[in-house]
This record gives structure tokens, C-alpha cells and sequence, in this order.
């Protein structure tokens, strides 16, 4: 049997793993394609290389790199994730001339751009989106992280999570990330805003559906809740050291106005 085909039959058992949501038997079958590609001549791109079979082998490729991300993502394994997107974009990026479009390469940079919002990595998300060609501007997928984005920078965030439930089905790993990255930022809002909140008032701002859920994220972030009141002990942190910050630029001057009299 040839290379190809032996590489092509474990591409199958690859597209079986990700249907049935099988991380480990697919990153088992994984490793196997990586080791079949290798041997394959026309892998990793070999431009100066000519067979009747390059096109297809570049293609089979194509499709393991785009079910390994596809893996990665079901199974939230961000090291595995990481190195699987750059391993697509540079492949994307080194076989543009010698095969035909990717139907679903803008679907894939929709898909990184929202895996770096959600990790709140705002600048890699700047450079990934002013390297995209107007063509991909305009994908669907790439439309709504953007849009994501622009509500989450203005503070929208009950859009943010309204969104996030209507995601496509490839997205839905970032609905839990999402609603955790907008829950951080109102948290970090909150703490600089207030000292204190009544829960009501405060479950309602994090927009969570109960007391419990409240009180769990309270415990996570050092809030101590008394009664019907829950205190941000962060913002009275912050505003000791801002008092601390003034006692010393006040000395500051006063040493500056005595070094001015004694000179």
C-alpha cells in the first residue's frame, strides 16, 4: 500500500475521533499522520518538487492540519491548540499558489481571532486581524469576532454574552471563556468603582442567575460578603495606597522647598 494511501485511510480514523469527540484516540492517530506527512515528498510544501500526486498530498495535508485544530479546540488543550493554528496559517500561507482556495480558511481565522479574545490577548488579536486580506475581512465568522470585540472594548457586555450563546457550533468552546473573561472585566470595574455592593445589586452587575453562583466568585477573589452587603477589600487596598502615594509626593516637596531655602 502506498504512503499516501495509508495516510489517507488514517485521515479517516482522524475524521472519525473528531465526530465522536474522541481527543485521545485522535491525538493518538495524530501522531501517526504527523510521521506519514513527513515521508510524503511534496510535505511540508516542497515547491521544487513535481508527481502526480503532490496536489493530492498537499491537500491531504491541508485537511489533517484543519481536524487537528478542530481536535484541539473540542478537547481545550491550548498548548496543543497554539501549535496546531500556526501550523495551519503557515501552511495556508506557503501553498496559496499551489492549491486550490481553503472553503474554510476564513472560517479558521474567525476562529483564532476569537481563541485570542478570549484569552484577553487583545494585541495578538490586533496583528492576526491587520494581516487578513479584505476577502477574510468580510467572513462571517471573522465578523463576529470583531464585533465581540468592539462590545467588549466599549463595556457592552451584556452583548458580549448574548452573542456568545448564538455562536456557531465550531465556537462553542468560547462561550464558557467568554463569559469568564466579561465576568473578570466587570470584576475588575467593580473593584475599582466601589467598596462595597449589596448582592443584589452585585449579582445583577455580574449577571449571574444566583446567590450561590455570586458567592462562589466572591470566594475566588478575596470579596468577603456580611449580611446582605459584599465587600471589595481590593478597592480599599487600592485607595491605602493611593493615600500612601500623596503622603510621599507631599514630603517629596517639602524637601524640595527646604534644599531651595538652604541653597
Amino acid at each position: 500500500m502506498s504512503l499516501l494511501k495509508e495516510a489517507q485511510q488514517l485521515l479517516d480514523k482522524l475524521k472519525t475521533a473528531h465526530k465522536k469527540n474522541d481527543w485521545p484516540a485522535g491525538k493518538a492517530v495524530l501522531g501517526q499522520l504527523r510521521i506519514k506527512l513527513i515521508q510524503l515528498p511534496a510535505v511540508p510544501p516542497n515547491t521544487g518538487f513535481s508527481s502526480p500526486t503532490a496536489q493530492q498530498e498537499l491537500l491531504l495535508a491541508r485537511d489533517v492540519y484543519e481536524h487537528a485544530v478542530l481536535l484541539a479546540l473540542k478537547s481545550q488543550d491550548e498548548a496543543a491548540l497554539e501549535s496546531s493554528f500556526t501550523q495551519l496559517k503557515t501552511f495556508y500561507a506557503d501553498t496559496r499558489s499551489l492549491l486550490p482556495a481553503a472553503p474554510q480558511e476564513w472560517m479558521f481565522a474567525g476562529l483564532d481571532l476569537l481563541r485570542l479574545l478570549v484569552a484577553n490577548r487583545i494585541a495578538e488579536f490586533h496583528t492576526e486581524l491587520e494581516l487578513l486580506p479584505a476577502e477574510g475581512m468580510a467572513a462571517p465568522h471573522v465578523v463576529s469576532a470583531v464585533q465581540l470585540e468592539q462590545w467588549l472594548m466599549e463595556g457592552a457586555y451584556n452583548k458580549v454574552l448574548a452573542a456568545g450563546k448564538s455562536l456557531p457550533p465550531e465556537c462553542s468552546f468560547a462561550v464558557e471563556q467568554l463569559s469568564a473573561t466579561v465576568r473578570e472585566e466587570i470584576a475588575s470595574c467593580a473593584e475599582a468603582s466601589y467598596s462595597s455592593l449589596k448582592l443584589a445589586d452585585a449579582q445583577v452587575l455580574m449577571m449571574m442567575t444566583s446567590k450561590m453562583e455570586l458567592e462562589q466568585f466572591a470566594e475566588q477573589h478575596g470579596w468577603a460578603i456580611e449580611g446582605d452587603l459584599v465587600h471589595f477589600y481590593r478597592a480599599a487596598a487600592a485607595d491605602a495606597n493611593a493615600e500612601q502615594h500623596l503622603r510621599l509626593i507631599n514630603q517629596s516637596l517639602l524637601y524640595a522647598k527646604e534644599l531651595e531655602r538652604i541653597v
